[in-house]
């Protein structure tokens, strides 16, 4: 097999600005990846709910997250990232140290407002690296992006769990809240810019026409991308509840970490690597290969080791969404396109986590499994053939795109 060539990675890195901007953004994603895991614990165990329960405060939050991300995103294109953040940090940490004081239907009706105004942690980290990155060196920058990504998501959900577990629930989302406060404050202080010299618009420039770059294949990206979170969450909750059904709790940090370090390998091979799977495929294959976990789920071991397979794709399909939607978004509409992309995967995770958590309630976590790529599978199938039916149609130059690109 070879070498992967890690060369693309050292000319990412040297660019000026981008090492400290990733460490910003991921302290900002950190108590981002500890929401789902210990509302849901919180709404089981503290509350007393089901699973599905759990799914709709979560579903809440994250659908609230895609109504606000195309408005925020287009508030930072037109105003800048201090305004969006300074509001947006303030809500997340008002939220948080409010949850474990409201009853079970005051924390679904908040939870929606809550994600509308939450920091666009996700969308500004992508924005900066495109500021900052040569366009020909994104694809190794936005795959380093997805590798921190998951990074975070080996730390915070073990993190999450380990507080929520020994510590009372008050202590720990209150913590949540101080964090998500903390590192607004940082974003806003430090300012990292969303757009390069090149790239700032003129005073009084005219905004191109949503109808000029959202494009039929754009719109297939962002369906195929809430495909990939759906399943996604799917997996985890499932993961969760086959653990618990089964007395593991315990071992669900080790399993969580393994996933993402699964994920954290297909990324590194995704973005070195001079020829990668499209979108599409990445999402399909990825989907496909969840749908049997729910077979082996015992020992806990066992469920970890089958994870790993579908885990490799999922930090490749990821980058691949985002170098598409940067590519076929303007700079002077980037906030708004990536505020999309935050929304359409926002959907699929609001989507995912009450249909796989009804599936478990009223199944078994191994159905779980299936209704996570099943569901995936639906979505991309729907974005591929959305795709193809609109590629006719579309100018000249998107054909000659697709040919370069194989």
């Amino acid at each position: 097999m070879g070498y992967v060539p890690f060369q693309p990675y050292r000319r990412v890195l040297a660019v000026a600005g981008v090492r400290s901007s990733m460490a910003l953004m991921f302290l900002a994603r950190l108590p981002m990846t500890m929401t789902g895991v210990t509302l849901t614990l919180y709404v089981v165990s503290g509350l007393g709910r089901g699973y599905g329960a759990a799914g709709v405060v979560g579903a809440a939050t994250t659908l609230g997250m895609a109504l606000g991300a195309p408005v925020l995103g287009r508030t930072i294109d037109r105003y800048g990232l201090r305004p969006v953040v300074a509001v947006c940090g303030l809500s997340s940490t008002a939220f948080w140290f409010a949850a474990p004081h409201l009853s079970y239907g005051a924390l679904v009706a908040c939870a929606l407002p809550a994600g509308v105004l939450s920091v666009p942690a996700g969308s500004l980290a992508r924005q900066i690296l495109a500021a900052l990155v040569p366009a020909d060196q994104r694809r190794a920058a936005y795959s380093l992006d997805t590798i921190l990504v998951e990074t975070s998501f080996m730390i915070g959900p073990a993190a999450g769990i380990a507080a929520i577990s020994s510590l009372s629930a008050t202590f720990t989302l209150s913590g949540i809240g101080t964090i998500f406060g903390s590192t607004a404050l940082l974003i806003f202080l430090l300012n990292p810019p969303i757009r390069n010299e090149d790239e700032v618009a003129p005073a009084g420039g005219t905004r191109p026409p949503l109808r000029s770059w959202l494009t039929g294949r754009l719109l297939a990206t962002l369906l195929i991308a809430a495909g990939t979170l759906f399943c996604l969450v799917g997996t985890e909750v499932a993961t969760l509840a086959a653990l618990r059904a089964h007395n593991d709790i315990g071992w669900t940090g080790l399993v969580i970490a393994v996933m993402c370090a699964a994920s954290i390998l297909g990324g590194i091979v995704h973005g070195a690597v001079r020829k990668s799977l499209p979108q599409g495929w990445l999402m399909l294959l990825l989907a496909l290969l969840v749908i049997p976990v729910g077979l082996a789920t015992q020992p806990w071991w066992l469920l970890m080791l089958v994870l790993i397979p579908t885990n490799l794709l999922c930090a490749p399909a990821l980058a691949a969404t985002t170098e598409n939607v940067s590519a076929l978004a303007p700079p002077s509409v980037r906030g708004e396109a990536m505020g999309l992309q935050d929304a359409s995967t926002r959907l699929g995770l609001a989507a995912g986590s009450p249909v796989v958590g009804f599936a478990i309630d009223h199944l078994s976590p191994a159905w779980g499994f299936a209704a996570a790529g099943l569901g995936g599978l639906a979505l991309a199938a729907l974005g591929l053939v959305w795709s193809l039916r609109r590629a006719p149609a579309q100018a000249p130059e998107l054909a000659a795109a697709v040919r370069a690109r194989r």
